[in-house]
């Protein structure tokens, strides 16, 4: 077995973007437990590393799913960017279903762990709830490119991602401190969500065309170019635009507005998307998203807890 393989079929670089949503809802969640005279930072607390490794099993059982599926439906043959191990046929359909088993079954133990440390025996209710969305995220990361109901295949991926990347990875980070929901995280959810799905847009726009040929009906192929295009913007300035609201609800210091430093690569993206006319040249803008995305994670957190 060449590890190298399973690395790439992994997808490292999609990893940032995968944990953006829990450093904003743990920081956030964290903050309103007030802390604020104590020795307890977000890095010395368990619950948020196994929210982050919970997560990261999460990303590469889905990428490992979206390289079987697209590999053995063959979607990947022309497809621009890094190679697909299953289409390539270095890691046989067979190989890649015992990856994505032994990744489900590993991610299951920590997301358990993760429910433990985060409720006890006092909040079984609350560890049915997270495990039963646990479940679902798995289902969900198979079912993208997986089956002849796989839903990345009918337009739905977009809002896969703004579910599981946004809302419920900043939500559900944040009640895994709170115990409670505060209706003004839902702005930076819905901030990180739209960011991931502008990453996602981003990768059907350049893969339109091959989309088109393997009746992969992406939201991109669904709307044709130019309106993709507009509604890359909305998910860019969209996600601004709740994240300064947030900032408005809770405004305690200009500095809070640091995380726009974040918004001109991603402005610059969008004046990018807007003149290309060769899909293949936006593969390179997919990394600087995804890790204007993390950047924002990080700077916003801070902004929002600091000052």
């Amino acid at each position: 077995m060449d590890i190298k393989s399973y690395i790439k079929a992994a997808r490292l670089r999609t990893l940032p973007l995968s944990i953006s949503g829990i450093i904003v809802g743990s920081k956030l969640g964290l903050g309103d437990l007030m802390y604020a005279n104590s020795t307890i930072t977000l890095w010395s607390t368990p619950i948020f590393w196994l929210a982050i490794l919970t997560t990261i099993g999460f990303q590469v059982l889905s990428n490992f799913a979206n390289d079987y599926g697209d590999g053995i439906k063959g979607s990947d043959k022309n497809r621009t960017g890094e190679a697909r191990m299953v289409s390539s046929g270095v890691i046989s359909p067979k190989q890649m279903k015992i990856a994505m088993l032994i990744t489900t079954i590993i991610t299951l133990i920590i997301a358990l762990l993760l429910i433990y440390v985060a409720f006890g025996s006092k909040n079984f209710v609350y560890s049915i709830l997270f495990f039963v969305l646990g479940i679902a995220s798995i289902a969900a990361a198979i079912k993208y490119t997986v089956g002849n109901s796989a839903y990345g295949y009918s337009g739905f991926g977009d809002l896969f991602v703004f579910l599981f990347f946004g809302l419920l990875s900043v939500v559900g980070s944040y009640f895994l401190y709170t115990k409670a929901i505060n209706f003004k995280i839902f702005l930076p959810a819905i901030s990180i969500g739209l960011l991931s799905t502008a990453v996602l847009n981003l990768n059907n726009l350049r893969d339109r065309e091959e989309d088109k040929k393997n009746n992969k009906n992406t939201l991109v192929v669904k709307l044709g170019t130019k309106n993709a295009k507009k509604y890359h913007y909305f998910l860019i300035f969209g996600a601004l635009i709740t994240a300064l609201v947030f900032t408005f609800l809770d405004f305690r210091s200009i500095y809070q507005c640091i995380y726009l430093i974040s918004f001109v690569p991603l402005i610059k993206n969008c004046v990018t998307v807007a003149k290309n006319n060769i899909p293949s040249e936006l593969d390179g803008e997919l990394k600087k998203v995804a890790l204007s995305t993390f950047l924002f994670s990080i700077l916003f957190s801070i902004a929002s807890t600091s000052f």
